[in-house]
């Protein structure tokens, strides 16, 4: 059987009417041939009835008797029922006009007798010195017969395909609720957990809808929890990480022991990148539980300068350089979710290229960020497990291991996709971070929450 429940339906039935109607035409045709040959037996015996009276007054009034004779044709026409008369002796004594008397049985007595090419009907007169036996030949009664089933197989012909088209079109339209609702559920995308309806559905498929919606209910309200915790996280280790900073620095100040302030600075370093780390938990947590479209556009290159800007603080002011489209690049992504984006591929081109080379990032209008820069040529295995989480290229670098594994999560729910080369295309060396960004139409103005961070924060 065929896995399509439609096709499966449709088969079914098809298979099954087409039995039934075969059965039910065999049964007919076996009935009406038994209803046929009864017809045939008793004009049979009637016609042997009718002429057997003729017969004896023909022959009572003969001068001669013994002679045979054979009646006369009127007109041609195909006679179906010979007869043939004879007497106690057997010999004949009158023929219809086409009878053959080869054809005839030996008598055998009242009633109905056959041979392989004849049916016959047999009646006696005047103590039985004279004989009359009807013949009818059995091809005709085959003929009749193949007619009638013919006459029933036919319409089958006609009917089965109309009868098949109809199973089909009616299995369709019954299943087009189900239809509907699965192309409602594949066309959502990976944020879209909302409830589907399910009113128009057979109540023997709404209770499996039923239990889909409950799991999309479950997996909202446990998307929403991961959420909340990543952005209350967020805030609560924010605060006491930059206290322990602020007071390894005190201590570095106050302090005239060079190894207390050796000490000191190890310390700051440590919880300097254990907030990084934090961040970056924090973004990962975001990028695979959180939301990261809206319901509304945003030009993504304010997004991307301030960002710039942001980043040229902590390195020479030409290190990064910036090409934006003319035109405003509208997007429904997230302004924050974007920014993590940005920050990560910028900030792992700044810390794992050449130094002193500069940084090129590009957005064009087709939504596609690209990140490059110098450096030595990634081997082809090691690029290969850069998305994966902590791997590092080189195990002497200062870095989480998670910047390419975030970009990754939200590229893969988004529907984008990231390409990483190495060296860069036309060049013999660097690296290049390349990712396609969801784009709409439209001439939205820029819309950010005032407590965003542009990707410093879950929030």
């Amino acid at each position: 059987m065929p896995r399509s429940l439609q096709r499966r339906l449709g088969l079914s039935l098809g298979v099954l009417l087409t039995a039934l109607w075969i059965g039910a035409a065999s049964m007919t045709a076996l009935i009406t041939r038994h209803a046929m040959e009864e017809v045939f037996d008793s004009a049979l015996q009637e016609a042997a009835q009718r002429i057997l009276p003729l017969a004896v007054a023909d022959i009572l009034g003969r001068e001669e008797e013994g002679v045979t004779q054979r009646l006369a044709e009127i007109r041609e026409h195909d006679e179906l029922l010979t007869y043939a008369v004879r007497d106690a002796q057997g010999r004949i004594l009158l023929l219809s006009h086409d009878a053959s008397p080869a054809v005839f049985l030996p008598w055998g007595g009242i009633g109905f007798t056959q041979s392989t090419t004849h049916r016959f009907y047999s009646e006696e007169a005047l103590q039985g010195s004279v004989r009359l036996t009807v013949a009818e030949p059995l091809a005709h009664r085959v003929v009749v017969a193949r007619e009638i089933q013919m006459g029933l197989v036919l319409p089958l012909l006609i009917f089965l395909p109309v009868a098949l088209l109809a199973i089909v079109l009616t299995v369709r339209t019954t299943l087009a609720p189900l239809r509907r609702f699965r192309e409602r559920l594949a066309a959502r995308g990976v944020r879209d957990l909302s409830l589907i309806p399910v009113d128009e559905l057979p109540t023997e498929v709404a209770p499996v809808a039923d239990t889909l919606n409950g799991l999309l209910g479950r997996l909202g309200a446990a998307f929403e929890a991961e959420r909340s915790f990543a952005a209350n996280a967020a805030h609560e280790l924010r605060t006491p990480l930059a206290g322990a900073i602020a007071q390894a620095q005190r201590l570095r100040l106050e302090t005239g022991d060079p190894a207390a302030k050796t000490r000191a600075t190890d310390i700051e370093s440590t919880l300097k990148r254990l907030t990084r780390l934090s961040e970056r938990l924090m973004q990962l947590a975001r990028a695979e539980g959180g939301r990261l479209r809206l319901e509304h556009a945003s030009d993504l290159r304010h997004v991307a300068r301030i960002l710039t800007d942001e980043l040229s603080r902590t390195t020479s002011a030409d290190r990064i350089s910036l090409v934006l489209p003319p035109d405003p690049l509208m997007s429904d992504l997230d302004p924050d979710v974007f920014a993590i984006l940005y920050r990560n591929l910028v900030e792992n081109a700044l810390r794992h290229g050449a130094d002193g080379t500069p940084i090129h990032v590009s957005l064009t209008n087709d939504g596609v960020l690209t990140v490059a820069n110098d450096g030595p040529i990634v081997p082809g295995d090691v690029l290969a497990r850069l998305t994966d989480r902590f791997e590092r290229v080189g195990k002497l670098r200062d870095g989480s291991g998670l910047g390419l594994a975030i970009v990754q999560a939200i590229a893969q729910r988004t529907d984008s996709a990231l390409v990483l080369r190495s060296p860069r295309p036309g060049q013999g060396s660097g690296f290049e971070a390349c990712l396609t960004l969801p784009t709409t139409k439209g001439d939205n103005n820029l819309l950010i929450d005032p407590g965003s961070r542009f990707g410093n924060s879950p929030s």
